[in-house]
């Protein structure tokens, strides 16, 4: 069964902004297992809202452009699907930048399924 580690609907982002860490909390360290992140962003475009998304120091996803767009809360694991890979354990960052010449939002959920 999938935790989710963090979730947030329409994170504001001015233009050139990175946000503040999105892992606080108990579950910012995971173990062995599945994790998942889905987003997506209020305007696709060339430029806009880009993930950062490490474990255990590694990065899975690297200043990457979030490809997904439409209106707020209508998130779906089936089409927003960003990353879902199996990881070693370790803590987790999450970040968001916006890119974009205008503030954007970003809904997303960012999912651990612990494994053996």
């Amino acid at each position: 069964m999938a935790i989710v580690v963090a979730s947030q609907n329409t994170l504001s982002l001015a233009t050139g902004v990175k946000s503040a860490e999105q892992v606080t909390g108990d579950n910012q360290y995971v173990g062995r297992g599945r994790i998942q992140l889905v987003c997506k962003a209020s305007a696709a475009a060339a430029t806009g809202i880009r993930a950062t998304l490490t474990v255990g120091g590694i990065p899975l996803v690297n200043d990457q452009y979030i490809p997904f767009a439409g209106t707020t809360g209508t998130l779906s694991v089936n089409d927003n699907m960003l990353l879902d890979q199996m990881v070693g354990g370790g803590r987790v960052g999450l970040t968001f930048r916006n890119d974009s010449a205008g503030t954007l939002t970003v809904d997303y959920v960012l999912m651990f399924t612990p494994g053996k």
